[in-house]
């Protein structure tokens, strides 16, 4: 299958009909309704008034050096946070141009090089943009790496937001909310109709001069997998793309409210599940392939608390919405205080299950999912700083995943699923461990790597995915646009301007690869694409991100008060 054209004007003219490609397995979208949903709107006129809060905000010069006193990002003894609590009520539309806002920010080189490789990567349909492909290398054509991914576009999406550039953005979301609406099989097995797609591909047919597209649900991807986390993203990024514009308009659409509720519905549907988490197969999000993440990995749990907290956000308040906003509030409360009480390890919490007691069968349990102590790995209690913490890789009956998983904690932190507290202490965790988990390149997607015996078990000999490769070890450049975010609202951005740093040092050079191998992230991946856009993609937004921080405002979530953090620690030991 040929690549996808993304020169806009080389697709020459397009004839508005629809072409039924019925030899294909993948599923195709009717857009003869939608044409006038993808007009280009008129301008918004939205007079805006500012607090006094926000002006400061967003026209202050930051500075970053460690010898000047810099109230914006200083720590008081009552949030980690420091001044960025109201920024859930800041927007700052404006256009990227490359001249730093404050004295201290110098224009890297490679900041155009970047714009100009992710203008590249644009998908049109019909003359009008609607996406980015997952990458330029078209070193392997028989791979999906031509496509739209809608997790690979968020890091896109916000790029081109915070540079004023919102239409791409709108377009996709209306495309993909159409595909949602679509019938979708997998061999004979229908889906849930809220399902969103995996990533979808523009076909140009040459001979006809029409334009179609073709989803992809799940059942072309590595394992036959639908993707968990695309609905959550899609969420996310229509509450992003409200706070960054200001218009509401898209959001109370009546096909966008249906395809909020479709998403909800489908993960708010009553089952056996004792637990308010979410259930998953394994594969079925960034990390798409067999790695040990079934159950209730940390990555869909902090997305779904997300994607819940946009969803009450963007719902209309009708009859359809108020039902689904009451399910929605109810899973928060349980939600949070679950994966506060239960995901959390820091070192009072692991000597604890190091003291637990096992086999207990009352309401009154501390050892509630009767986790074995001598099933904790050895690396744990290394690795686990004096000062620190981090929401564990998964929860289940007698199994506890102690790995670290990068987007899972950033992402908690960028919701308050993660209290003041704990963000403050995943910060502390990364700056002790800055070689395990950033090395030479940022950033470790988990840590530790499996190998050897456990690899072979867990992986079924994946030679994709061997020790200190891809998923199992590897280092993303797109984590660190989420790193950034994170250090940024838990008040310690010298952070991300190290990572940065770093990944100044190599990406341009080494042609934005996909990931990094080795245990410092030191070698481009065995097969890791060249040209890869989330990674150009997540640079950008990392960059532009710490330079005015009021972008965050568009990703970020204050703490809801009315969800009090319970942080009991377990007691399963005679004091």
């Amino acid at each position: 299958m040929a690549p996808v054209t993304n020169d806009g004007p080389s697709n020459g003219p397009v004839k508005v009909k629809e072409e039924e490609v019925t030899t294909q397995p993948l599923f195709e979208i009717d857009d003869s309704d939608l044409s006038r949903l993808l007009e280009k709107p008129r301008p918004l006129n939205i007079e805006r008034k500012r607090s006094f809060d926000e002006r400061s905000f967003s026209e202050m010069s930051i500075t970053m050096s460690p010898s000047r006193n810099n109230n914006f990002y200083k720590l008081n003894d009552n949030s980690s946070r420091g001044g960025f609590d109201n920024l859930d009520g800041v927007y700052s539309p404006g256009r990227w141009t490359g001249t730093p806002r404050s004295g201290y920010f110098e224009p890297h080189p490679i900041v155009g090089e970047a714009w100009e490789a992710l203008r590249r990567s644009l998908v049109n349909f019909r003359g009008q943009p609607v996406g980015t492909i997952a990458a330029l290398d078209n070193s392997s054509e028989d791979l999906n790496y031509d496509q739209v991914f809608i997790r690979d576009f968020v890091p896109s999406a916000l790029a081109f937001m915070m540079n004023g550039e919102s239409e791409i953005v709108k377009n996709f979301l209306l495309k993909t909310v159409f595909l949602q609406s679509r019938e979708k099989k997998v061999d004979k097995f229908k889906l849930g109709e809220g399902v969103m797609p995996a990533s979808f591909k523009v076909l140009h047919d040459p001979v006809r001069n029409t334009e179609t597209i073709l989803a992809d649900y799940g059942e072309s991807a590595i394992g036959r997998v639908a993707p968990v986390d695309s609905g959550f993203w899609w969420i996310i990024l229509l509450r992003a793309y409200t706070k960054s514009t200001g218009d509401t308009s898209l959001a109370e659409m009546p096909e966008i409210q249906r395809g909020i509720r479709l998403i909800m519905t489908l993960c708010l549907s009553e089952g056996f599940d004792t637990f308010p988490t979410l259930l998953c197969a394994d594969g079925c999000c960034m990390i798409d392939r067999r790695m040990g993440v079934y159950g209730y990995p940390i990555e869909i749990q902090a997305l779904f608390f997300m994607a819940l907290r946009c969803a009450s956000l963007l719902l209309k308040r009708d009859a359809e919405g108020n039902e689904c906003l009451d399910r929605i509030v109810k899973r928060l409360h349980a939600l949070s205080f679950h994966m506060r009480s239960y995901f959390w390890l820091d070192i009072k919490q692991l000597n604890d299950i190091y003291r637990y007691k096992t086999e207990e069968y009352s309401h009154t349990a501390v050892n509630k999912f009767n986790v074995m102590p001598d099933s904790l790995p050895d690396w744990v209690f290394d690795f686990m700083p004096t000062r620190g913490g981090y929401f564990i890789g998964n929860v289940s009956p007698a199994k506890m995943d102690f790995r670290w998983f990068c987007l899972g904690n950033c992402i908690a932190i960028l919701s308050s699923l993660a209290t003041p507290e704990q963000s403050s202490a995943i910060m502390d965790l990364i700056e002790s461990r800055w070689q395990e988990l950033v090395g030479e390149m940022p950033l470790k997607i988990c840590y530790p790597a499996m190998e050897s015996h456990e690899w072979r078990i867990v992986t079924g000999c994946d030679p994709k995915n061997t020790g200190w490769s891809y998923h199992n070890g590897g280092s993303w450049p797109v984590l660190i646009w989420l790193l950034t975010a994170a250090c940024i609202k838990a008040g310690r951005p010298q952070i991300a301007k190290r990572a940065i740093e770093l990944a100044e040092s190599r990406l341009l050079m080494d042609g934005w690869p996909e990931y990094y191998d080795g245990k410092l992230g030191r070698f481009i991946g065995k097969q890791a694409r060249k040209n890869q856009t989330w990674s150009i993609a997540g640079y950008l937004v990392a960059k532009m991100m710490l330079e005015d921080p009021s972008h965050l405002g568009m990703i970020s979530l204050e703490e809801d008060k009315q969800m009090k953090p319970q942080m009991k620690r377990s007691a399963s030991w005679a004091v």
